[in-house]
């Protein structure tokens, strides 16, 4: 009897032990906050991309964490870039290289578990407040897991203009397109708002719930509208404008032009003949300022909250955007200025350091699920940083790739940038010498062996455009290449693209 007894106490002080450390190991778990930010390039202190920019908060949050000097985007353009790190598969694997469609919609994507639903399984709460996904799509379709739990407000622009502040723009004058300065207040800003819910809601979550919050800013995409105290940061008489080679594209192939053959946004000449140039880089450095600020808002909650010490904060841009180089602005390009992005990591057992790998987004969800001690999620494409996050000098074994549209790639180490389109011709720079991309190489006996080199990533097999594809789509059909639906007349080219592609055309 008695024995029984000692055996039985024996038991349940095991089981009590058993459970209090279990609720301990599920209170030590890391909480995740992932900052989202829309068509952010590498002007950001961290990355140095222009030498004036103000961003306090990310130069901060990078002094204390690991930042990712050579990532980039899947893709240049919000839908597929956002769906490709959420999933972690390429567009050539998704098929999804457009706005539309939704990956949900998809037979073969209705379950394939994203980054919030892995987290979701192993028992953290998710929320997401902005643009995060290129939509909110709050309501699964049937049988399907919703992709957050909880849903903040859906952030953009917020207040506008009585009308635009630049004059029409070429491409139907989208309304979307336009920057400059008009009296409003910060507060009335859809970033503001979506702050707002995120530091609320970080002050709410209880201490023990384990937490994935995604928080999605919508600056510095266009409209690039900014209050007077953003603009008077960057003083036109002393502001840098960014390096701009005349003829720069003399030596891409036309082709490069089908990437963005007839878009909203405008090319330079637009720009100088519109005189609008220098203000749209102010706008834009500004937008970039002003979200900054918002970061450092969110990162206050969550200092003050009591989730501080124990938070993977994971911060990343979806594709960078043009302001002038490359003759154009906007993204839908293979080149430096479209696909470089910022990728922050820092939290709980981080030590700072920079690392100048070739990183991808695809990487981001294999990486947040190991720095959170989750099972390696399957079926994903990425690669976990986390051997680059605890020695940044340990190096990767493959580039990164960014693909718009089937068929062309950009592809990046630590020194060159190779580009395939779809109509097999190529292009080649050697960032080290050429960090602008001034100077094609890929004719250049000298670097062969590195265009080969990089030319064995092409993926072996590439998916065609997914049902629905819609919105920046290039596509090949029997007697020709369609932009958006429509063939591409290379003897009328569109306005302000005309008369330098024609040249090129000519020339090759």
């Amino acid at each position: 009897m008695i024995r029984s007894l000692v055996v039985a106490g024996i038991c349940l002080v095991g089981w009590l032990l058993f459970a209090v450390e279990g609720r301990t190991e599920e209170t030590r778990r890391p909480n995740v906050l992932m900052i989202c930010i829309d068509d952010l390039n590498d002007w950001v202190e961290p990355l140095g991309g222009h030498p004036q920019v103000q961003t306090p908060a990310m130069a901060s949050l990078a002094q204390r964490g690991v930042v990712f000097t050579n990532a980039h985007c899947q893709s240049p353009l919000c839908n597929p870039s956002r769906t490709s790190l959420m999933l972690s598969l390429r567009p050539s694997t998704t098929g999804i290289y457009g706005l539309a469609p939704w990956f949900r919609r998809l037979d073969e994507r209705r379950s394939t578990v994203s980054l919030p639903q892995h987290f979701k399984a192993a028992g953290y709460e998710t929320y997401s407040g902005g643009k995060v996904y290129h939509g909110q799509h709050k309501n699964p379709g049937p049988g399907q897991q919703p992709e957050f739990d909880h849903w903040g407000p859906a952030g953009g622009t917020g207040v506008r203009p009585p009308q635009k502040l630049v004059p029409p723009t070429p491409a139907g004058n989208n309304p979307l397109v336009d920057w400059g300065v008009f009296d409003h207040e910060d507060s009335q800003k859809g970033d503001w708002i979506v702050a707002d819910w995120a530091t609320k809601t970080l002050r709410e979550i209880p201490a023990e719930q384990p937490f994935f919050l995604s928080c999605g800013f919508f600056l510095p995409h266009v409209p690039c509208h900014v209050t007077q105290k953003w603009w008077d940061l960057y003083p036109d008489e002393t502001l840098e404008m960014p390096t701009i080679l005349e003829g720069d594209r003399d030596d891409c192939p036309p082709f490069s032009w089908f990437l963005h053959w007839r878009l909203p946004e405008p090319r330079i000449t637009w720009l100088r003949e519109k005189n609008e140039h220098r203000n749209l880089v102010r706008a834009y450095l500004a937008s970039i300022s002003f979200v900054d600020s918002q970061v450092q808002r969110v990162l206050d909650a969550l200092a003050e909250s009591p989730h501080a010490d124990n938070t993977i904060i994971c911060l990343w841009s979806d594709h960078g955007w043009h302001l002038g180089e490359k003759a154009i602005s906007g993204k839908n390009t293979l080149w430096e200025r479209s696909t470089r992005v910022p990728l922050i990591f820092a939290g709980p057992g981080i030590r700072p350091g920079r690392c100048e790998q070739p990183a991808e987004l695809l990487d981001v969800y294999p990486t947040l699920a190991q720095l959170a001690g989750l099972p390696e999620p399957a079926a994903v494409e990425g690669v976990s940083l986390v051997p680059q996050i605890e020695n940044t000098d340990t190096p990767r074994d493959r580039p990164a790739m960014t693909e718009h549209n089937p068929g062309n790639l950009g592809i990046r180490d630590v020194r060159y940038r190779f580009i395939r389109y779809a109509d097999g011709s190529e292009e080649l720079y050697d960032l080290r010498q050429d960090p602008h991309e001034h100077h094609n190489l890929i004719s250049d006996v000298a670097h062969a062996a590195a265009a080969d080199r990089l030319r064995a990533f092409i993926p072996p097999s590439i998916a065609p455009l997914a049902p629905g594809s819609a919105a920046r789509i290039l596509e090949k059909r029997e007697d020709g290449w369609y932009w958006e639906g429509e063939k591409i007349d290379t003897d009328h080219p569109p306005m302000y693209t005309g008369n330098s592609f024609k040249k090129q055309a000519a020339e090759q």
